[in-house]
């Protein structure tokens, strides 16, 4: 008995992988799956939920205390700009510019028998019959009028700016809100009697990482394209980047950014929550894997690498960007082989065998349609179940 222990720990030795070469040396290749390093364009999409935010909102209120006369639209109502919405009583404001009209045509007549007399008096003063002073005396009566009229002009402009507020307009076209307010009703300045919001176009309001600030401020500048994803609706509405905010949430980290959306159909409503979609740059050129062949380990982010002879590198890899089940990674070459499943395996300079799947997946397919597993047949070298399996002798020639 004593005899055979030692027998049983050298055969488990080179298992271990403590010798350079790991399996590679006395041990059994290890069963992987294997996909090819691809050469690609990947665009970096920022995707965080938003809030749909009118352009422009109005909240219509009086400039005096009126009475309502009349009310022409109704609530949730389309109206364009300039349309005619309230109307107030007007009779006492139709009045005031009567009375200024009249005011002013009675001292412009005034003001045409002044010139008259003081063209008049030019004349005597030039044939010596009155003195000069007579003729100055009526050019200061002139002037005094002439600032009379023009009074009387300004009197009549207030009183029509008064007579406008008696009619209230759509300041911006859009969709009219609840109404409230009905003929008869005493309206205020501080009452408000409806509000008008812009439709169409609309916005979206999204905050973006500060990471991302700087790309976002590229996008910005070349009004890139966001995408908005509206529940029960299968195509994402597009629209434009337009504004980003000139400061960074401190508490958060994060910059509000807001996209232009087109909406003659109102498939956008404002305070709607939508998912927003925006490719802040595009990587050219990168190598990409899927991201299973990573590895998170204490040193870094690595992955194995196999080389036609198949056996098994590992490299330190630095990760560029992640989108789906794939990763942009930097320090691994196009067209280069990776492990995908199996890496726990596989030991450093140790050699491979591939584990080929069906057919049924596509020809030169990069990965393996199996998910989730781990690519190790029982009672093979790399079986967990503590058995030790000899290599076959040709695998080790």
């Amino acid at each position: 008995m004593s005899a055979d222990k030692p027998a049983a720990k050298s055969a488990k030795a080179p298992g271990a992988g403590g010798a350079p070469g790991g399996s590679g040396g006395n041990g059994a290749p290890a069963l992987v799956t294997l996909a090819t390093a691809q050469k690609q364009d990947v665009p970096v999409t920022v995707q965080v939920n938003g809030s749909v935010v009118s352009l422009n909102s109005v909240d219509l209120r009086p400039q005096v205390t009126n009475t309502v006369s009349a009310v022409h639209v109704k609530e949730g109502q389309f109206v364009k700009a300039g349309q005619l919405l309230f109307t107030l009583d007007d009779r006492n404001d139709q009045a005031n510019l009567a009375r200024a009209r009249a005011q002013q045509q009675k001292d412009e007549a005034t003001l045409a028998d002044l010139e008259r007399q003081y063209r008049r008096s030019q004349d005597l003063v030039a044939q010596n019959f009155i003195a000069k002073s007579a003729a100055d005396a009526t050019l200061s009566q002139l002037e005094a009028q002439r600032a009379a009229v023009a009074a009387d002009r300004a009197a009549v402009q207030s009183a029509q700016v008064a007579l406008g507020y008696a009619t209230l307009r759509a300041p911006i076209a859009g969709r009219i809100g609840a109404v409230n307010i009905y003929p008869g009703t005493l309206v205020q300045p501080t009452l408000s009697l409806v509000t008008v919001t812009q439709l169409d176009p609309i916005a979206v309001s999204f905050p973006v990482p500060e990471g991302n600030l700087q790309d976002l401020l590229e996008a910005a500048r070349s009004r890139s394209k966001v995408e908005a994803v509206v529940t029960g609706r299968k195509e994402p509405l597009a629209g434009t980047l337009d504004f980003v905010d000139n400061t960074v949430d401190p508490l958060i980290g994060t910059v509000r950014a807001k996209a232009v959306f087109a909406n003659a159909d109102q498939g956008l409503w404002p305070g709607q929550f939508v998912g927003t979609r925006i490719t802040v740059r595009t990587l050219n050129g990168v190598t990409v894997v899927p991201a299973a062949a990573l590895m998170m380990l204490a040193d870094g982010t690595s992955l194995y690498v196999v080389d036609e002879a198949k056996t098994a590198t590992r490299r330190k890899v630095k990760t560029l960007h992640t989108f789906g089940t794939k990763v942009a990674v930097s320090g691994v070459e196009p067209g280069e082989q990776v492990v995908i499943e199996g890496s726990q395996n596989v030991r450093p300079g140790g050699k491979v065998r591939v584990d080929v799947k069906p057919p049924a997946a596509a020809p030169g397919a990069p990965e393996s349609p199996a998910k989730g597993t781990t690519g190790v047949t029982p009672g093979s070298a790399a079986s967990s179940d503590g058995t030790d399996v000899k290599p076959p002798k040709q695998e080790r020639a």
